[in-house]
């Protein structure tokens, strides 16, 4: 049993719902009034129009006259996955590391964590809560000739000791060229001065606000999925459950934190999930190439968008952008704009008496290592209402799941600095014996517990699965 100082705090925080500072109702409210403090204003435009923004001739992508922040590049991809092996589209070309970073305080015992009232220019609903500082390499060296972020100091120097997570983790792999962020957490001990859109929550309130629509930012929810709790025995977490709960008939509730907490009775070690992924990333190749994006087969340049010729998966636009809020209030920039809503959804099942989910393994054009874990179900580049049914597998059963049966089912936006209006249906699903425990091949039964010791580690799970983990709530 590993019982870290960080792990206990972290579960306190996910069990204290009522904060000293703002109940949920006092915390919408906030968030609304920071709404209707802030002028927005994003307007399409065309690519010519761009300030600083071009096609380039040698380079053959759309890219910022800095060469800095990211560019748009055609590519062409090529394996032996799937039923599609070869297939042209753009992709945004972000190779710079950026801070996702929580800064957490501990007041009268239980940590509290200081998430920003953000506006990106994709937001659907314009302020949505995102880390305490989200920055790209280009955002705090002031590329841009703005502002630098507020607390950036705070990751700059933080000591050892006080970080209590730091990964680097992938982001969209269908839309970004092997794109990562620098995910941290970092304690402090002193008094900081708040600014006006910043909020001290709890870990549970952070959980709870994901489980409404379009609340809680894709940056806040990748860093919150690494948040570790340790490995515990069934007698601790019953002691767990019974101090933590004010409803002890709770059973899914209890059934999630066993899931989470407990190390044994997995029905496959972690040697042996190493062992499935190893398998099937030495079976599939991935072999992406550069390609003029005017050149890209199925995708029509115009002055205004590239988009595909069926008008599917996404287009590529150009928007010019006031926030009144930002370190810099004007600017322009191209932007991905999906198709249609998508789904992403875990299916979970008791095993051995602890609940498992049925992870896919999965490959997509922007991974670093060809596979990544992902949900069960993940559909973003195809309209999954329009799928023909027995196509992909469990899709039928989460659309026909039973109110019962569902945690939680929300939608959820993609990150709004890059993304104009996505987002996906998030759901997690708890199933009976109607799941078999043989599943198709690329996909295999894994415990929260096992999840979170790969979340601990570079590109193991997807972004999408984290984002359904985040939400993952014990109260």
């Amino acid at each position: 049993m590993n019982l870290s100082t960080a792990d206990l705090m972290f579960i306190k925080s996910s069990f204290t719902k009522e904060g000293i500072f703002y109940n949920l109702e006092e915390i919408k409210q906030w968030l609304r009034d920071q709404n209707q403090k802030v002028e927005v204003k994003v307007a399409k435009t065309t690519f010519d129009a761009l300030d600083k923004w071009g096609y380039d001739k040698v380079e053959r992508n759309i890219r910022h006259a800095s060469g800095k922040f990211f560019s748009i590049d055609g590519i062409n991809i090529r394996t032996n996955w799937g039923t599609i092996n070869q297939w042209d589209q753009p992709i945004i070309n972000q190779p710079e590391i950026g801070y996702l970073g929580m800064i957490c305080k501990e007041f009268n015992g239980v940590l509290y964590f200081l998430l920003q009232a953000k506006i990106e220019p994709g937001n659907i609903n314009h302020v949505q809560l995102s880390p305490t500082l989200q920055a790209t390499r280009s955002n705090y060296s002031q590329v841009h000739g703005g502002k630098k972020p507020v607390y950036l100091e705070y990751f700059q120097h933080a000591a050892p000791d006080q970080i209590l997570l730091d990964q680097l983790q992938s982001e969209q792999g269908a839309r970004f060229l092997r794109k990562r962020n620098r995910n941290i957490i970092i304690k402090i001990e002193e008094d900081i001065t708040v600014h006006d859109n910043f909020i001290w929550l709890t870990l549970a309130q952070v959980k709870l606000l994901m489980q409404c629509d379009n609340l809680v930012n894709m940056d806040t929810r990748t860093v919150i999925a690494g948040i570790p709790y340790g490995d515990y025995r069934e007698e601790v977490i019953e002691l767990i459950n019974f101090i933590g709960y004010s409803d002890q008939n709770d059973e899914i509730k209890n059934a999630l934190l066993k899931s989470a907490l407990i190390k044994n009775n997995s029905l496959h070690s972690i040697g042996e999930i190493i062992t499935f992924l190893t398998h099937i990333k030495s079976n599939y190749d991935l072999e992406v190439s550069k390609k003029d994006l005017k050149q890209l087969d199925s995708w029509i340049f115009t002055d205004h968008e590239i988009a595909h010729v069926d008008n599917k998966f996404f287009k590529i636009i150009a928007v010019n952008v006031n926030i009144s809020s930002r370190e810099v209030v004007n600017w322009s920039q191209p932007m991905v704009q999906p198709a249609q809503e998508g789904l992403c959804a875990f299916i979970c099942k008791e095993i051995n008496g602890v609940l498992h989910f049925a992870v896919q393994a999965k490959l997509e054009c922007g991974n670093r290592d060809i596979i990544e874990f992902a949900p069960t179900v993940q559909c973003l580049t195809g309209n999954y209402k329009e799928t023909k049914k027995g196509t992909l597998p469990f899709l039928d059963y989460v659309l026909n799941a039973q109110a019962h049966q569902i945690v939680f089912d929300a939608l959820q936006s993609e990150e709004g600095g890059r993304f104009y209006h996505e987002q996906n249906r998030n759901m997690l699903i708890i199933a009976g014996d109607e799941i078999p425990d043989i599943l198709p091949d690329n996909y295999i039964w894994m415990t929260m517990n096992q999840l979170y010791t790969f979340l601990k580690f570079n590109n193991y799970l997807n972004i999408q699965a984290r984002s359904l983990i985040a939400g993952i709530s014990f109260v």
